[in-house]
């Protein structure tokens, strides 16, 4: 069934949203630990990073309707921060059940969101963009994330990431 946008602008944002909350679980599936902290000698982010910045990028979403709401290591995450090399990152079990829970929220969000709302402007400080400016933004960077999820896994030796 195909869920009714309060803006026609949303609907391709839509699509790829819900792609994607499918696809970062089966990106992170099986990928051990101690891998997840494996930079195979590179100053390349590492997949408990990747996982942990898109997490809490969908509680970003939410932030306007339920600022209450955390992802398990906000902490490491919170005000746009990097990597930290020494940090203890939480388990893709975490991210994942943080996941599950914020994504329909940020779903609503998406879905609610009307032209005025999508028009209006967004003062980040060191730029300006609408609303609909910046979820795009957010919904590119999804997909980028799990492709450099699903490029790790290849990395690591793990089987590819599976669209089925």
């Amino acid at each position: 069934m195909e869920t009714k946008t309060a803006s026609r602008r949303t609907e391709g944002l839509l699509t790829l949203f819900d792609m994607q909350t499918t696809f970062f679980a089966r990106a992170i599936e099986g990928i051990s630990e101690e891998d997840t902290y494996n930079r195979l000698n590179t100053k390349a982010n590492h997949i408990a990073w990747l996982a942990g910045s898109l997490v809490q990028q969908r509680f970003y979403m939410t932030r306007e309707t339920h600022p209450e709401l955390k992802q398990t290591g906000d902490e490491l995450f919170k005000d746009n921060k990097g990597i930290q090399d020494d940090a203890k990152y939480p388990a893709t079990t975490e991210y994942l059940k943080d996941w599950e829970k914020i994504s329909p929220i940020a779903k609503e969000v998406l879905v609610s969101a009307d032209d005025e709302k999508l028009d209006s402007v967004i003062d980040m400080g060191f730029m300006k963009m609408t609303y609909y400016e910046l979820l795009s933004f957010m919904i590119y960077r999804e997909a980028s994330i799990i492709g450099q999820l699903a490029l790790w896994r290849r990395l690591l030796n793990y089987p590819a990431l599976k669209y089925d």
